[in-house]
């Protein structure tokens, strides 16, 4: 007999944790571009303090090795541009190769993004950014879930992003896209 949340639900009734992911997931999806964005920003740059690091090893980082090292060599304003057209699921050439990867590589390449942006090798988020009251209510969501629920939400977060042909069919088109600013401060400049 397989498994699903309603027979998990029959043999422990009072559990909800299973609720949690898809519930998590379906606020994330109902969050403008700009927000997604954000909070994938401040959730990866959170991994490890309340925020379950996700494993990079798990998966073939090797594939997206390329792409990332073309984003570490675009401007700022470049990088942020890139980043956003991955939110907005823009057609453009990196976008398209962002969509041939799997859901792990595409959790790791958002987590390598993460490290660089704290680093300073790639646009970090901007002083004193605010993320609305959803986003945040969904950042917290993410905290108080245990560590592979944050992970399969993070990984349901970015699965989609990109662009990707052959979803054609079944493809959404993003209803607020994220612009990027046209300048950036001191302050953005790695």
């Amino acid at each position: 007999m397989p498994f699903t949340i309603e027979s998990a639900r029959g043999i422990f009734p009072g559990t909800l944790a299973a609720d949690a992911v898809p519930a998590t997931v379906a606020r994330f999806n109902q969050l403008s571009a700009e927000d997604q964005l954000a909070l994938i920003w401040f959730a990866y740059t959170e991994m490890g303090k309340t925020i379950t690091i996700a494993a990079p090893g798990a998966a073939s980082m090797v594939l997206a090795e390329g792409l990332l090292n073309q984003i570490r060599q675009l401007s700022a304003l470049e990088q942020t541009q890139v980043m956003c057209d991955l939110a907005n699921r823009a057609d453009t050439p990196m976008c398209r190769t962002y969509g041939t990867f799997s859901p792990n590589i595409k959790l790791g390449f958002w987590y390598q993004l993460g490290q660089w942006m704290e680093q300073g090798i790639v646009a970090p988020i901007p002083e004193g950014y605010k993320l609305s009251a959803n986003a945040s209510a969904v950042l917290q969501t993410i905290r108080e879930l245990d560590a592979g629920q944050q992970i399969t939400v993070l990984r349901n977060a970015v699965v989609d992003m990109g662009y990707d042909p052959s979803k054609l069919g079944g493809y959404t088109p993003v209803a607020e896209p994220v612009v990027p600013p046209k300048s950036v401060g001191p302050d953005w400049i790695p």
